[in-house]
């Protein structure tokens, strides 16, 4: 796990609400404090999408709702003139993007040895700090996995051009 200061939040925000940067993650939960605080749980609801449509937008097998697909609520939620006093959004790997996590690692972990690997963004005292982590179903004292994944967190917020500071 690491913990990650991010510099430059207007930015980071731009491309986090305003591109498609990270819709590839799923959106497990988000908590905005504005006016309001509003909860979101990213859970796929039973019986809101038929199967029909769970096959055309690419959700067969997801527990979660892709965070392309609520972005721009998001944005609706988080702009305006003052910044939300609080947020918190946590992020995973689609099952898809697990698999190829993995595979691309060379891991002696299967895909359901896993239950997440994630990136949780939290907002508050105007410092976003983003956090890696991974959650596995077994028990393991093997943690190659996760400073795999924290390396690739690296290397994707600095392909991205997002300057940030470890903490």
């Amino acid at each position: 796990m690491i913990a990650i200061q991010i510099l430059e939040v207007r930015d980071f925000m731009n491309k986090f609400l305003l591109s498609e940067m990270f819709d590839h993650f799923l959106l497990q939960e988000a908590v905005i404090a504005s006016d309001v605080v509003w909860s979101l749980d990213g859970r796929l609801q039973d019986g809101f999408f038929s199967q029909e449509e769970i096959s055309e937008q690419g959700l067969s097998g997801f527990t979660f709702l892709p965070f392309g697909n609520i972005r721009t609520r998001c944005f609706d939620l988080i702009k305006g003139r003052r910044a939300p006093s609080f947020f918190k959004f946590v992020l995973l790997l689609s099952p898809d993007n697990l698999k190829r996590t993995l595979t691309k690692l060379h891991s002696t972990f299967s895909a359901g040895d896993i239950s997440g690997m994630f990136l949780n963004l939290k907002f508050q005292n105007g410092q976003l700090v983003v956090t890696s982590g991974v959650s596995c179903r077994i028990f393991s004292m093997d943690k190659s996995l996760e400073h795999e994944w924290d390396s690739l967190i690296r290397q994707f917020f600095k392909k991205h051009q997002i300057t940030f500071l470890e903490v």
